[in-house]
């Protein structure tokens, strides 16, 4: 069970996400916030495994208050879930420490996996917020975080479902057409989708494509 303190000051957002999360078996929200410098405190309290973090709280930002909890503990994994995207926040989201930069319109599914895969010690970027760093120097992401070098070490760890969704990637099927092929919903193949890329260090469905045939994993 991961345990999450959730961080949002709009409180019809706030009840939605725990309504959510109260479906799953795997996580479990055991406190609230709703400004930052709350967030701060409870984090003192609680010693959540993940802080997932809105960006505009009402009293300090959800990026100024990342940075206070990683000063109190530098291994503090810290989910930034924001409605709005630009370079700036994300450069600040990641230089603050943030581990993954997710908007509140994705999947309950893949924000599951990109909880699960933050608390293993991954990265994980929204796909939108990829080019603000390709122009930049990507050096705005402290060492701590680089877990991309880990899962390069362990990208032969896929399931056997997620090397038969490699597989029909390879092929050049859509999410939905792997979701007809394997019988199992659009979301969860996207959920298998992302979970590849990260595992296999890349960007895209593209390159994950490109490296399985180049390294022989299909």
């Amino acid at each position: 069970m991961i345990k999450i303190l959730l961080v949002e000051d709009h409180k019809l957002m706030r009840v939605g996400l725990k309504s959510l999360f109260e479906e799953l078996e795997d996580i479990e929200v055991i406190s609230e916030a709703q400004s930052g410098k709350e967030a701060i405190e409870k984090y003192k309290i609680t010693h959540p495994e993940i802080v997932l973090m809105d960006i505009g709280l009402p009293d300090i930002s959800g990026i100024e208050a990342t940075k206070k909890i990683l000063e109190i503990n530098n291994n503090a994994k810290v989910i930034i879930l924001t409605s709005h995207i630009s370079e700036e926040e994300v450069t600040a989201a990641l230089e603050a420490g943030a581990c993954a930069y997710v908007m509140k319109d994705i999947n309950i599914e893949v924000l599951r996996m990109i909880i699960k895969t933050v608390k293993e010690g991954a990265m994980w970027l929204d796909p939108q917020a990829v080019p603000f760093l390709r122009e930049k120097n990507c050096g705005v992401i402290p060492p701590r975080q680089m877990s991309r070098a880990m899962f390069k070490e362990q990208h032969a760890n896929l399931t056997q479902r997620e090397y038969e969704v490699l597989k029909l990637i390879v092929d050049g099927k859509s999410n939905y057409e792997i979701a007809q092929e394997l019988t199992i919903s659009e979301h969860t193949a996207k959920a298998h989708v992302c979970n590849i890329i990260q595992k296999l260090v890349v960007d895209d469905r593209t390159q994950a494509a490109v490296k399985a045939l180049k390294e022989g994993l299909v």
